[in-house]
């Protein structure tokens, strides 16, 4: 593992972030654009232990939302499926996404009966697509060169 190697992976998450709070309004809005943040939370953590994982998910839930429940799944699931393929990728941030929609929409009480089921069943996957896609996007674009284990680092 070379040096620059964990530097590119460290200014890619920051790129992210970045992205998540300049760029997404012009994407279609919050019920369909990228969860760039979630996006960086969920490529940290498939590279992370669970202990690590978590940490990143409270600490990113601070500024946002649920994320440290799927920073701990998110991160948990790779010792379940063979995290490095690009389609795998793509499904746990899709279903990262999903889960952290449902986690906020279920907890927070302000969706109720159909209005709940259109968000979940709707909006959540549409969403769940876009930060999916824009995740095997940047992993198919830097992916060499981000495959930096943490675990070892």
């Amino acid at each position: 593992m070379r040096r620059s190697d964990k530097y590119r992976f460290y200014v890619i998450l920051a790129v992210l972030v970045v992205l998540q709070f300049s760029a997404r309004r012009w994407l279609g809005g919050d019920r369909v654009a990228p969860d760039f943040l979630l996006l960086a939370l969920l490529i940290y953590t498939i590279r992370a232990r669970p202990g690590p994982s978590a940490a990143a998910g409270f600490v990113v839930g601070l500024v946002r939302d649920a994320h440290t429940l799927v920073g701990y799944l998110s991160s948990w699931s790779k010792a379940v499926f063979f995290a490095e393929n690009l389609f795998v990728n793509g499904c746990l941030f899709f279903a990262g996404t999903w889960c952290r929609n449902l986690a906020v929409a279920v907890v927070s009480g302000k969706l109720k009966g159909g209005m709940l089921g259109w968000e979940l069943l709707v909006w959540s996957p549409i969403q769940s697509l876009t930060t999916a896609g824009t995740g095997v996007i940047v992993l198919w674009l830097v992916g060499r060169r981000i495959a930096v284990r943490l675990s070892d680092a």
